[in-house]
Parts: structure tokens; sequence; C-alpha cells
């Protein structure tokens, strides 16, 4: 079962590949990028002990060396010390600009290792292997990559292209149930942005995708990453049609900041609990129906998810304080907040003419359980 899509960028173009067995087969894949049989891996701990003798092997089927630095797993790997580790690390591997770096994980060790291939000797290739569901529909796609300051998410990296992405969708079976679902707040997500019908696919898949049918689980990555192939075609910097993936994000990443990016709040929770809040202030403003923010918590709730600020455990700061962490996101333009909403599922668009107060009391509301 194999789908391929491609990322059509000028002179930088590169195939995503989606389907079971392309760890195993990895050096059959990889082989044709390579000038000399080695690759240098960067993954983390978690990953390595449950697929880098996987990769390995397929590596080695095909004479490919491969050395590896298994970094501690988690968010606060995405920092500067680990950064530094891990280009440290690839000079001592003598890696060379011809070589290509292998990111064997989920979305912290893509942008990780995507970032350090960005600056080493001024840019080496990568190779995207992403282990987790967020990251093969979202983050090993499109060439953002970086590390986290102390000021919010996100807000140190480049843009630097992978030159293959493979996505097996076996590995996904490795995953922790919340998880998961943490990854299913993307694709969801690329419903709600630009294709209601894949929405309603999902209303009716989701159950089974979560369950484990494969036939689903490929079809789901293979739409969520060929919207987001086709966005970036468009708009590979984020100048204007590219914002749209955001949507959720600017809500969810205030979220993340006030739970200090621990366990209490994934990423892909936090987008989910922010694509809500977006629907809910979209149809406060009357730019959609106010059956659309209720349609989304449904089908969340129906797949298990968190929908809510409530459903995060813990304290959380007031309103104001998650507009604060709000005004520290990338999205900011010349001061200004830029938000994705939506007249209706499928129809999301960019905007900065949001009152601060109607934001203000989705929060307030949200936070007090009434949203």
């Amino acid at each position: 079962m194999r789908e391929t899509v491609t990322v059509n960028l000028p002179g930088r173009a590169y195939e995503v590949r989606i389907g079971t067995g392309l760890l195993a087969q990895s050096g059959r894949e990889i082989a044709p990028l390579l000038p000399r049989p080695k690759v240098s891996v960067l993954t983390d701990e978690t990953v390595a002990a449950l697929h880098l003798a996987t990769l390995k092997a397929g590596l080695a089927a095909e004479g490919i060396e491969a050395a590896a630095l298994a970094l501690p797993a988690g968010e606060a790997t995405k920092s500067w010390g680990p950064l530094e580790q891990s280009v440290g690390w690839l000079l001592d591997q003598k890696v060379e600009r011809g070589d290509i770096v292998v990111a064997l994980g989920g979305g912290v060790i893509g942008d990780l290792a995507g970032f350090a291939a960005a600056i080493l000797r001024r840019g080496v290739r990568f190779v995207q292997m992403p282990t987790s569901l967020l990251a093969q529909v979202d983050s090993s796609v499109g060439g953002k990559t970086g590390i986290n300051a102390a000021q919010g998410k996100n807000l140190i990296g480049a843009f630097h292209q992978p030159s293959l992405v493979l996505a097996d969708t076996d590995v996904l079976g490795t995953l922790t149930p919340r998880d998961f679902l943490a990854g299913y707040g993307e694709v969801v997500k690329y419903g709600l942005l630009g294709d209601a019908g894949f929405f309603e696919w999902l209303e009716q898949q989701g159950p089974a995708l979560a369950a484990g049918d494969m036939g689903a689980r490929v079809e789901a990555v293979r739409r969520s990453v060929q919207m987001k192939a086709d966005i970036v075609v468009r708009d590979e910097t984020e100048q204007g049609d590219r914002a749209l993936l955001n949507l959720g994000h600017t809500f969810g990443h205030a979220l993340e900041a006030a739970t200090g990016y621990s366990d209490r709040l994934l990423h892909g929770e936090g987008v989910a609990i922010g694509c809500a809040l977006a629907f809910e202030l979209s149809s406060r403003m009357g730019l959609c129906a106010q059956e659309d923010p209720s349609r989304v918590r449904m089908h969340l709730k129906t797949m298990g998810m968190k929908t809510d600020i409530g459903d995060i455990p813990g304290d959380l700061p007031d309103a104001d304080g998650l507009l604060a962490l709000m005004s520290q996101d990338k999205k900011v333009v010349q001061g200004t907040l830029r938000f994705i909403l939506a007249r209706g599922i499928g129809q999301s668009f960019i905007t900065s003419d949001v009152p601060r107060d109607a934001v203000r009391g989705v929060l307030q509301d949200a936070l007090s359980g009434k949203a």
C-alpha cells in the first residue's frame, strides 16, 4: 500500500512517500540520493528503541552505513543545547554538503534535525522519516525547521526543504492512543481549513482510522499531505496562504506556553482546542453558522479528544494572561495579531480585523466552562 505526493517547488521538488514497510526498505528509497553509502541519523531515545534497528537494517541491506545520535524525547529537546550538541556531533561525523542527514522521529526531531541541517556548512540535505501522525501530516512537509525560545515556540529557525519524506504508516501502530489522537488534531485541521468533503470523510472514517484501519490511515495522511503540499507550493515562506495552516495554532500555541510546553498539553491537543476556539470566535463574530463550532466539538469528542480549555489539567492564566502569550506568536505583524478564522467548515481565511474584546470574551467563557 503506497501513495506518493510531490511537493513541486521549482528546483527543489521532492516526494513524500506514504505507506507500509518504508522503514524496512529505507536503503532502496534513499540510495539514489547518496554520493557515498553513509548517512547520519538524528533521533530520540524513545523512537530509537522502537525503530532504529529497523532503519539500520533497511539501510544495511543496500550497503549503507548509519551512525545515530539519540537525544532525550520531548519538547525540551527543541532548544539551543540539543541543537549545539547535534551540530557538533554531525561535524564529528564529518558530514559533507553532499551527504544526507536523516531525521527519524516526530515533530521535535524533524524540526531540530532540519534546522541543524540548514545551518551545518550553510546547508546540507536531509531526509524526513516522521514516526508520529502529527509529523507525517504536518511538520515533516514544507521545510519549516527550528527550535523554541523562552519567549515562544518555533521563534528561531529557517526554511530548509527536505530531499525526501518517507512516511511509514506501520510505525503509527507504536504510538500511544493519546499521541495518535494528538496527531489527529492536525488531520482534522486540514478538513476545517480548506476541504469540507475531507472533514465529512473524517466524521465517517475517523473511528476506523483510530482503531488501526491501514487503508484509512494511508488515505488520511495522503489527503493531508496533498493539501499542505499545494499550499506550500503557492506560498513557501508564509507570506500569504500558508498562514492558513496555522488554523487553531494562535490559541493552541498560547495554551502550550501556558502549560510550559509540558505533557499537560501536547501540540496536537492544543491545535484541536484552538480549532474549536477559532470556530467559536468566528461564530460570535457572525462569520459562520452557530452550528459549525458545535459540529467541530462533536467530532473531536466522538474521537475522544480534548476539545475545551477545561480539558487541560492544572491552573492556567486568566484571559488577559493568555492574550499576552498570544501576542508573542510569530503571526504578529506590525504589532497586530493575525487570526485564521472561518466562514464555515472548509472555508478558512486570514484576518487581522479581530476585536481584542471578542477574543478576550471567548477566552473568559472557555476558562469558565461556558464556551
